[in-house]
């Protein structure tokens, strides 16, 4: 009975760390780098949802590798996906910084027509793209971001799991736990944080543009301070 009750408090255990590790200022940036890109909550939501799908997958993989077939994960290796999650923020990040600096600019162009002389002003704020497209795309990277996600965070779950569960099949249970709660709380969060931008789309289309903006900057800043970490203070390019 003891032994279930441990069994059960360390599903829960993983349940929760789940939640709460989709929360990580990573993953809150880059979801919300895709997210303010949607004008639909139920998109944004399924978002979440495959950024999850494609972490568990991963998670569950790797989980499989060190419980059953003894693979290690060596620390350089964990260290360059981290290293790749600081590439991939900044590379989400420049085109919303990009599309905020480009659009926001007015243009003056002057028409002649006989003997009069028209001024028109205009933006680019105004463009549309097709919304289909962008939905299978942004679900497709959603899914592969997440998939890279879970390979950055692998080791330091891997040595959780290791020192909690007492069996492989335990282990792998906890893992599952472990992806749900990843996968409900990022459901979750990217709801909550689409809801901003659609207020602002209702209202704005250049507060909207702004509020991506500023979620573009947010994401490189963090994808550089997670490259210095890793690369340097953790010692990745460390060779000596």
């Amino acid at each position: 009975m003891t032994g279930d009750v441990n069994i059960l408090s360390a599903l829960l255990l993983g349940g929760l760390l789940g939640l709460k590790h989709a929360m990580d200022p990573d993953h809150v940036v880059v979801v919300t780098t895709i997210v303010s890109r949607n004008r639909s909550i139920l998109r944004s939501m399924l978002a979440g949802l495959t950024w999850g799908i494609g972490h568990t997958i991963v998670l569950f993989t790797v989980g499989f590798g060190v419980l059953f077939l003894k693979i290690s994960i060596p620390d350089k290796l964990a260290l360059g996906m981290e290293f790749c999650v600081g590439i991939l923020l900044v590379v989400l990040g420049i085109p919303l910084l990009w599309k905020l600096i480009k659009r926001s600019k007015t243009h003056v162009h002057v028409h002649e027509h006989a003997d009069s002389t028209h001024v028109h002003f205009h933006s680019h704020t105004q463009q549309h793209t097709n919304p289909t497209k962008h939905k299978h795309t942004h679900l497709k990277r959603s899914l592969l971001i997440g998939m890279l996600h879970g390979m950055a965070g692998s080791g330091a779950l891997m040595v959780l799991v290791l020192g909690t569960m007492s069996n492989a099949i335990e282990g792998l249970y906890f893992l599952l736990v472990f992806g749900v709660g990843s996968i409900l709380g990022m459901m979750v969060f990217s709801s909550a944080i689409s809801l901003p931008f659609k207020l602002a789309t209702s209202r704005s289309l250049k507060l909207n543009l702004w509020l991506q903006g500023i979620a573009g900057c947010i994401s490189i800043v963090l994808g550089i301070l997670i490259m210095v970490q890793t690369g340097i203070v953790d010692g990745l390019f460390d060779f000596s």
